[in-house]
């Protein structure tokens, strides 16, 4: 049970999770696009969000020494030395175009870790505006990028679903900061600390309406994805409806990352 539960944490820590579920949502794009399995965009997004993450999380604390080399972080950083060596490989792998607009996401990334300008915070810490760095760059990577590499058509599409994607990852982060917010710094200005826990709740349940319905205004109109869609909606408000700042890391960084997971896995039984 302790070995389980080591292996565990780690598939956590180490960011295969969320890398999973950024995968997920690139294998979801391809279906919505009809794009043909293309390996190449799906492996470097899965392998570059582990090494983004893992960046994200353990740079910090690293610079600042607080973060203890422990053998579990070791274990990371190689996994992220290997994971980085595979995002190499696969990035030369994609078209020229998509290859351009990767290396601007990981400008935002890296704007977001690291503080570039003299006496001034990373973008992370920016009041407010961490929320829609996060949903702009999965919109960016898990839609952007699949569809680029693809070369297939901008039309009506491609603008709803970005909308829809971008209100999909603002109301799961919108957990993420109602389960954070006893240990967030008041400086952020997270949604929960601006409007309360009721309200950003009531804005979640809201904004799942727009992310539903435009599913109605595509071209290629699927009847089944509306289907999966209704299930991913109510899943999405009970997770919302019953987070709490006593909730387990897990109830984040486990569930409520599996959401695009379970998405695209009802999309396959469909």
């Amino acid at each position: 049970m302790k070995i389980f539960k080591q292996l565990f944490n780690f598939y956590i820590n180490s960011s295969i999770h969320v890398g999973l579920s950024c995968y997920a949502l690139v294998r979801m794009t391809q279906h919505m696009f009809h794009i043909a399995a293309d390996e190449p965009i799906a492996n470097f997004v899965f392998f570059g969000t582990i090494v983004g993450y893992n960046f994200v999380k353990y740079d910090a604390l690293a610079r600042a020494k607080k973060l203890k080399m422990r053998k579990e972080l070791k274990i990371i950083a190689v996994f992220s030395f290997f994971a980085l060596l595979l995002v190499g490989f696969y990035f030369f792998q994609l078209q020229r175009i998509t290859q351009i607009v990767a290396i601007a996401f990981l400008s935002i990334t890296l704007l977001y870790t690291l503080p570039f300008f003299p006496n001034k915070k990373n973008a992370r810490n920016w009041a407010g505006v961490k929320i829609y760095i996060v949903a702009l760059c999965w919109v960016g990577v898990t839609l952007a990028l699949p569809v680029l590499n693809a070369d297939v058509s901008i039309t009506l599409d491609f603008y709803l679903k970005c909308i829809q994607r971008f209100i999909l990852i603002f109301v799961l982060v919108l957990i993420f900061e109602i389960i954070d917010l006893a240990n967030d710094d008041p400086h952020l200005q997270t949604v929960p600390q601006q409007i309360g826990v009721k309200r950003t709740k009531i804005l979640g349940l809201l904004l799942l309406i727009p992310f539903y319905f435009l599913e109605l205004l595509k071209s290629n109109f699927d009847a089944n994805q509306l289907i999966v869609n209704l299930i991913i909606v109510i899943m999405i408000s009970l997770v919302l409806f019953f987070a709490n700042e006593k909730r387990s890391k897990y109830y984040t960084s486990f569930w409520v990352e599996s959401v695009p997971i379970f998405w695209w896995l009802m999309v396959v039984a469909f």
